[in-house]
Protein backbone atom coordinates (compact mmCIF):
# COMPACT_ATOMS: atom_id res chain seq x y z
CA UNK A 1 0.00 0.00 0.00
CA UNK A 2 1.39 3.36 -0.99
CA UNK A 3 2.46 5.71 1.75
CA UNK A 4 -0.05 8.61 1.63
CA UNK A 5 2.70 11.03 2.62
CA UNK A 6 4.52 10.23 -0.65
CA UNK A 7 1.79 12.03 -2.61
CA UNK A 8 1.82 15.18 -0.52
CA UNK A 9 2.89 18.23 -2.44
CA UNK A 10 5.95 20.05 -1.25
CA UNK A 11 4.99 23.27 0.55
CA UNK A 12 4.44 26.10 -1.92
CA UNK A 13 4.97 28.87 0.62
CA UNK A 14 8.42 29.06 2.21
CA UNK A 15 8.63 27.93 5.81
CA UNK A 16 9.96 30.20 8.52
CA UNK A 17 13.46 28.97 9.31
CA UNK A 18 14.50 31.40 12.02
CA UNK A 19 13.43 32.27 15.56
CA UNK A 20 10.47 34.58 15.92
CA UNK A 21 10.18 37.65 18.08
CA UNK A 22 7.08 38.74 19.91
CA UNK A 23 4.79 41.76 19.56
CA UNK A 24 3.41 43.12 22.83
CA UNK A 25 1.26 46.16 23.56
CA UNK A 26 2.34 49.27 25.43
CA UNK A 27 -0.79 50.86 26.89
CA UNK A 28 -0.28 54.57 27.38
CA UNK A 29 -2.42 57.48 28.55
CA UNK A 30 -1.25 60.79 27.10
CA UNK A 31 -1.25 64.13 28.86
CA UNK A 32 0.08 65.95 25.79
CA UNK A 33 -2.84 64.83 23.62
CA UNK A 34 -5.43 65.66 26.27
CA UNK A 35 -8.21 67.86 24.87
CA UNK A 36 -6.87 67.56 21.33
CA UNK A 37 -9.24 69.45 19.01
CA UNK A 38 -10.32 66.39 16.98
CA UNK A 39 -11.27 64.41 20.10
CA UNK A 40 -8.91 61.63 19.02
CA UNK A 41 -8.10 59.00 21.67
CA UNK A 42 -5.67 59.98 24.39
CA UNK A 43 -5.26 56.40 25.60
CA UNK A 44 -3.66 54.22 22.95
CA UNK A 45 -2.14 50.78 22.52
CA UNK A 46 1.26 50.87 20.81
CA UNK A 47 2.69 47.61 19.40
CA UNK A 48 6.27 46.89 20.43
CA UNK A 49 8.42 44.22 18.79
CA UNK A 50 10.70 42.29 21.14
CA UNK A 51 13.40 40.35 19.28
CA UNK A 52 13.95 36.57 19.59
CA UNK A 53 15.64 35.75 22.90
CA UNK A 54 14.51 38.94 24.63
CA UNK A 55 12.95 37.08 27.59
CA UNK A 56 15.97 34.80 28.03
CA UNK A 57 18.66 37.47 27.67
CA UNK A 58 18.86 38.44 31.33
CA UNK A 59 19.82 42.05 31.80
CA UNK A 60 20.80 42.67 28.21
CA UNK A 61 19.59 45.99 26.82
CA UNK A 62 18.73 46.70 23.20
CA UNK A 63 18.85 49.58 20.73
CA UNK A 64 15.42 50.89 19.73
CA UNK A 65 13.97 51.68 16.33
CA UNK A 66 10.82 53.77 15.98
CA UNK A 67 8.69 52.94 12.95
CA UNK A 68 6.47 55.83 11.78
CA UNK A 69 3.54 54.75 9.64
CA UNK A 70 2.59 56.29 6.32
CA UNK A 71 -0.55 58.37 5.86
CA UNK A 72 -3.74 56.21 6.22
CA UNK A 73 -1.87 53.83 8.52
CA UNK A 74 -0.73 53.60 12.14
CA UNK A 75 1.30 51.32 14.40
CA UNK A 76 -1.35 48.59 14.76
CA UNK A 77 -1.69 48.38 10.98
CA UNK A 78 2.04 47.85 10.55
CA UNK A 79 2.00 44.64 12.57
CA UNK A 80 -1.28 43.24 11.23
CA UNK A 81 -1.53 39.99 9.27
CA UNK A 82 -0.84 40.28 5.54
CA UNK A 83 -2.12 37.99 2.83
CA UNK A 84 1.23 37.96 1.06
CA UNK A 85 4.65 39.29 1.72
CA UNK A 86 5.84 40.00 5.24
CA UNK A 87 4.61 42.10 8.10
CA UNK A 88 7.29 44.32 9.56
CA UNK A 89 7.76 41.98 12.57
CA UNK A 90 8.22 39.04 10.18
CA UNK A 91 10.75 41.05 8.18
CA UNK A 92 12.62 41.85 11.38
CA UNK A 93 12.61 38.16 12.35
CA UNK A 94 14.19 37.26 9.01
CA UNK A 95 16.77 40.04 9.02
CA UNK A 96 17.82 39.20 12.58
CA UNK A 97 17.62 35.42 12.03
CA UNK A 98 19.81 35.63 8.92
CA UNK A 99 22.36 37.81 10.76
CA UNK A 100 21.65 40.79 8.53
CA UNK A 101 21.12 42.99 11.59
CA UNK A 102 21.46 42.65 15.37
CA UNK A 103 18.45 42.20 17.66
CA UNK A 104 16.57 45.43 18.34
CA UNK A 105 13.38 46.57 20.01
CA UNK A 106 11.04 48.25 17.52
CA UNK A 107 8.15 50.55 18.46
CA UNK A 108 5.15 51.08 16.18
CA UNK A 109 3.43 54.17 17.64
CA UNK A 110 -0.25 54.79 17.04
CA UNK A 111 -0.54 58.41 15.94
CA UNK A 112 -3.70 58.06 13.84
CA UNK A 113 -6.08 61.03 13.67
CA UNK A 114 -9.59 61.78 12.44
CA UNK A 115 -7.97 63.36 9.37
CA UNK A 116 -6.65 60.00 8.24
CA UNK A 117 -3.05 60.03 9.37
CA UNK A 118 -0.24 62.15 10.71
CA UNK A 119 2.81 64.17 9.67
CA UNK A 120 4.30 63.90 13.19
CA UNK A 121 4.53 67.65 13.77
CA UNK A 122 3.20 69.83 16.57
CA UNK A 123 -0.05 71.53 15.62
CA UNK A 124 -2.89 73.12 17.62
CA UNK A 125 -5.29 71.81 14.96
CA UNK A 126 -4.27 68.14 15.45
CA UNK A 127 -2.27 67.85 18.64
CA UNK A 128 1.41 68.04 19.49
CA UNK A 129 2.41 64.68 18.05
CA UNK A 130 6.14 65.44 17.82
CA UNK A 131 6.19 66.22 21.56
CA UNK A 132 3.97 63.19 22.17
CA UNK A 133 6.58 60.92 20.61
CA UNK A 134 9.70 62.52 22.03
CA UNK A 135 8.55 63.65 25.48
CA UNK A 136 6.01 60.95 26.40
CA UNK A 137 6.39 57.77 24.39
CA UNK A 138 10.19 57.57 24.30
CA UNK A 139 10.48 57.73 28.12
CA UNK A 140 7.53 55.32 28.48
CA UNK A 141 9.21 52.75 26.23
CA UNK A 142 12.55 53.13 28.02
CA UNK A 143 10.79 52.61 31.36
CA UNK A 144 8.81 49.58 30.19
CA UNK A 145 11.39 47.58 28.23
CA UNK A 146 15.09 46.73 28.43
CA UNK A 147 16.19 49.41 26.00
CA UNK A 148 19.43 51.35 26.00
CA UNK A 149 17.93 54.63 27.25
CA UNK A 150 20.30 56.81 25.28
CA UNK A 151 19.63 58.81 22.09
CA UNK A 152 22.79 57.22 20.66
CA UNK A 153 20.92 53.88 20.69
CA UNK A 154 17.71 55.23 19.14
CA UNK A 155 16.76 55.41 15.45
CA UNK A 156 13.62 56.37 13.55
CA UNK A 157 12.43 55.23 10.14
CA UNK A 158 9.38 55.30 7.91
CA UNK A 159 8.03 55.68 4.41
CA UNK A 160 6.01 58.49 2.83
CA UNK A 161 4.56 60.61 5.69
CA UNK A 162 6.48 58.40 8.12
CA UNK A 163 9.72 59.14 6.29
CA UNK A 164 8.91 62.85 6.37
CA UNK A 165 8.18 62.50 10.09
CA UNK A 166 11.58 60.94 10.71
CA UNK A 167 13.36 63.78 8.90
CA UNK A 168 11.23 66.38 10.72
CA UNK A 169 11.98 64.93 14.15
CA UNK A 170 15.70 64.80 13.37
CA UNK A 171 15.70 68.49 12.51
CA UNK A 172 13.04 69.89 14.87
CA UNK A 173 14.06 67.76 17.86
CA UNK A 174 17.82 67.31 17.47
CA UNK A 175 19.42 64.92 19.91
CA UNK A 176 16.32 62.72 20.25
CA UNK A 177 17.39 60.15 17.64
CA UNK A 178 20.86 59.19 16.47
CA UNK A 179 19.91 57.86 13.04
CA UNK A 180 17.12 58.30 10.49
CA UNK A 181 15.95 56.38 7.43
CA UNK A 182 13.35 57.99 5.17
CA UNK A 183 11.81 56.11 2.26
CA UNK A 184 10.03 58.37 -0.23
CA UNK A 185 9.41 60.91 2.52
CA UNK A 186 7.47 64.04 1.48
CA UNK A 187 10.02 66.43 -0.03
CA UNK A 188 9.86 69.21 -2.60
CA UNK A 189 6.35 70.31 -1.65
CA UNK A 190 5.89 72.44 -4.78
CA UNK A 191 6.20 69.29 -6.90
CA UNK A 192 4.26 66.98 -4.57
CA UNK A 193 1.22 68.79 -3.16
CA UNK A 194 0.14 71.48 -5.61
CA UNK A 195 -1.49 69.10 -8.09
CA UNK A 196 -3.99 67.92 -5.44
CA UNK A 197 -5.38 71.40 -4.76
CA UNK A 198 -7.80 71.58 -7.75
CA UNK A 199 -8.96 68.06 -6.93
CA UNK A 200 -9.69 69.09 -3.33
CA UNK A 201 -11.59 72.15 -4.56
CA UNK A 202 -13.80 69.96 -6.77
CA UNK A 203 -14.52 67.48 -3.97
CA UNK A 204 -15.24 70.15 -1.37
CA UNK A 205 -17.54 71.96 -3.82
CA UNK A 206 -19.88 68.95 -3.60
CA UNK A 207 -20.24 69.85 0.08
CA UNK A 208 -20.65 73.59 -0.57
CA UNK A 209 -17.13 74.17 0.70
CA UNK A 210 -18.03 72.84 4.16
CA UNK A 211 -14.88 70.93 5.15
CA UNK A 212 -16.39 69.53 8.35
CA UNK A 213 -19.37 68.19 6.41
CA UNK A 214 -16.96 66.54 3.98
CA UNK A 215 -15.00 64.84 6.78
CA UNK A 216 -18.18 63.57 8.45
CA UNK A 217 -19.39 62.23 5.11
CA UNK A 218 -16.03 60.61 4.44
CA UNK A 219 -16.15 58.54 7.62
CA UNK A 220 -19.70 57.43 6.90
CA UNK A 221 -19.15 56.61 3.24
CA UNK A 222 -18.87 52.87 2.69
CA UNK A 223 -16.95 53.36 -0.54
CA UNK A 224 -14.82 56.52 -0.39
CA UNK A 225 -12.86 56.94 -3.61
CA UNK A 226 -9.36 58.12 -4.37
CA UNK A 227 -10.41 61.74 -4.76
CA UNK A 228 -11.94 61.72 -1.28
CA UNK A 229 -8.77 60.19 0.21
CA UNK A 230 -6.58 62.82 -1.41
CA UNK A 231 -8.88 65.59 -0.21
CA UNK A 232 -8.78 64.28 3.34
CA UNK A 233 -4.99 64.15 3.07
CA UNK A 234 -4.93 67.79 1.94
CA UNK A 235 -6.97 68.74 5.00
CA UNK A 236 -4.60 66.77 7.22
CA UNK A 237 -1.65 68.59 5.68
CA UNK A 238 -3.34 71.95 6.23
CA UNK A 239 -4.00 71.06 9.87
CA UNK A 240 -0.33 70.11 10.19
CA UNK A 241 1.33 72.97 8.32
CA UNK A 242 -1.09 75.93 8.49
CA UNK A 243 -3.25 75.66 11.62
CA UNK A 244 -5.53 78.65 12.18
CA UNK A 245 -8.29 78.69 14.77
CA UNK A 246 -10.34 81.12 12.68
CA UNK A 247 -10.97 78.48 10.00
CA UNK A 248 -13.02 75.25 9.98
CA UNK A 249 -11.18 72.36 11.65
CA UNK A 250 -8.67 74.94 12.80
CA UNK A 251 -6.84 74.62 9.48
CA UNK A 252 -6.31 77.27 6.82
CA UNK A 253 -6.21 75.93 3.28
CA UNK A 254 -3.46 77.38 1.03
CA UNK A 255 -5.87 78.05 -1.84
CA UNK A 256 -9.19 79.74 -2.52
CA UNK A 257 -12.05 77.25 -2.70
CA UNK A 258 -13.81 79.04 -5.56
CA UNK A 259 -10.90 79.84 -7.89
CA UNK A 260 -8.16 77.51 -6.50
CA UNK A 261 -5.89 80.55 -6.53
CA UNK A 262 -2.87 79.92 -4.34
CA UNK A 263 -2.74 81.85 -1.07
CA UNK A 264 0.93 82.83 -1.08
CA UNK A 265 1.27 83.56 2.63
CA UNK A 266 -0.34 80.28 3.70
CA UNK A 267 1.67 78.34 1.13
CA UNK A 268 4.83 79.79 2.63
CA UNK A 269 3.79 78.30 5.96
CA UNK A 270 3.60 74.90 4.26
CA UNK A 271 7.01 75.36 2.65
CA UNK A 272 8.51 76.11 6.06
CA UNK A 273 8.06 72.36 6.78
CA UNK A 274 9.55 71.17 3.48
CA UNK A 275 12.74 69.18 4.22
CA UNK A 276 14.38 71.11 1.39
CA UNK A 277 13.98 74.35 3.33
CA UNK A 278 14.43 72.87 6.79
CA UNK A 279 17.64 71.08 5.86
CA UNK A 280 19.40 74.30 4.92
CA UNK A 281 18.51 75.68 8.35
CA UNK A 282 19.37 72.46 10.22
CA UNK A 283 22.77 71.49 8.89
CA UNK A 284 24.27 71.18 12.38
CA UNK A 285 21.49 68.84 13.50
CA UNK A 286 21.88 66.68 10.38
CA UNK A 287 25.67 66.66 10.70
CA UNK A 288 25.23 65.46 14.28
CA UNK A 289 23.42 62.28 13.23
CA UNK A 290 25.27 58.99 13.32
CA UNK A 291 23.36 57.97 10.20
CA UNK A 292 21.12 59.69 7.65
CA UNK A 293 19.55 57.56 4.93
CA UNK A 294 16.95 58.55 2.37
CA UNK A 295 15.84 56.91 -0.84
CA UNK A 296 13.08 57.17 -3.44
CA UNK A 297 11.74 55.38 -6.48
CA UNK A 298 12.54 57.04 -9.78
CA UNK A 299 8.91 56.51 -10.87
CA UNK A 300 7.26 57.84 -7.71
CA UNK A 301 3.69 58.75 -8.67
CA UNK A 302 3.71 61.71 -6.27
CA UNK A 303 6.89 63.01 -7.93
CA UNK A 304 8.80 62.89 -4.65
CA UNK A 305 11.94 61.83 -6.52
CA UNK A 306 12.51 65.36 -7.78
CA UNK A 307 12.62 67.03 -4.38
CA UNK A 308 14.60 64.12 -2.92
CA UNK A 309 17.26 64.48 -5.60
CA UNK A 310 17.47 68.18 -4.77
CA UNK A 311 17.81 67.38 -1.07
CA UNK A 312 20.71 65.06 -1.90
CA UNK A 313 22.36 67.82 -3.92
CA UNK A 314 21.85 70.35 -1.12
CA UNK A 315 23.36 68.08 1.54
CA UNK A 316 26.20 67.02 -0.76
CA UNK A 317 27.06 70.66 -1.37
CA UNK A 318 26.95 71.40 2.36
CA UNK A 319 29.21 68.46 3.19
CA UNK A 320 26.58 66.59 5.24
CA UNK A 321 27.35 62.88 5.34
CA UNK A 322 24.35 60.84 4.19
CA UNK A 323 23.30 57.82 2.16
CA UNK A 324 21.07 58.49 -0.84
CA UNK A 325 19.72 55.78 -3.12
CA UNK A 326 17.34 55.96 -6.05
CA UNK A 327 15.72 52.67 -7.01
CA UNK A 328 13.56 51.41 -9.84
CA UNK A 329 10.10 51.65 -8.33
CA UNK A 330 7.15 53.86 -7.46
CA UNK A 331 5.69 55.14 -4.19
CA UNK A 332 3.85 51.84 -3.67
CA UNK A 333 5.05 48.45 -2.49
CA UNK A 334 8.40 49.67 -1.17
CA UNK A 335 8.64 47.76 2.11
CA UNK A 336 11.45 45.75 0.52
CA UNK A 337 13.65 48.80 0.94
CA UNK A 338 13.74 48.06 4.67
CA UNK A 339 15.99 45.10 3.86
CA UNK A 340 18.60 47.69 2.88
CA UNK A 341 18.02 50.51 5.35
CA UNK A 342 17.38 48.75 8.66
CA UNK A 343 20.71 46.86 8.83
CA UNK A 344 22.48 50.07 7.82
CA UNK A 345 20.58 52.01 10.48
CA UNK A 346 21.23 49.61 13.34
CA UNK A 347 24.96 49.45 12.52
CA UNK A 348 25.13 53.09 13.53
CA UNK A 349 23.37 52.76 16.86
CA UNK A 350 24.99 52.23 20.22
CA UNK A 351 24.85 48.58 21.33
CA UNK A 352 24.89 47.01 24.80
Amino acid sequence: MANPDSHRRQSLRPAVEWPQGRVVALEHQSDILAANPLSDPTRRSHPVYLPPGYEESGQRRYPVLWSLAAYTNAGPGQVAWRNQGETLPQRLDRLIGCDKMPPVVVVFPDCYTALGGNQYVNSPALGNYADYLVEELVPAVDASFRTIPDPAARGVFGKSSGGFGGLHLAMAHPGSFAAVASHAGDCGFDRVYLRDFPLACDVLARHDGDVEAFVRTFWRDRRPGGAAFHTLMTLCLAASYSPDEDFPLGARLPFDLETCRLDHDTWQRWLAFDPLRCAGESLDALNGLAGLWFDVGRRDQYFIHYGTRELHQLLDGAGVTHRFEEFDGTHSGIDWRYDHSLPWLTERLKAD
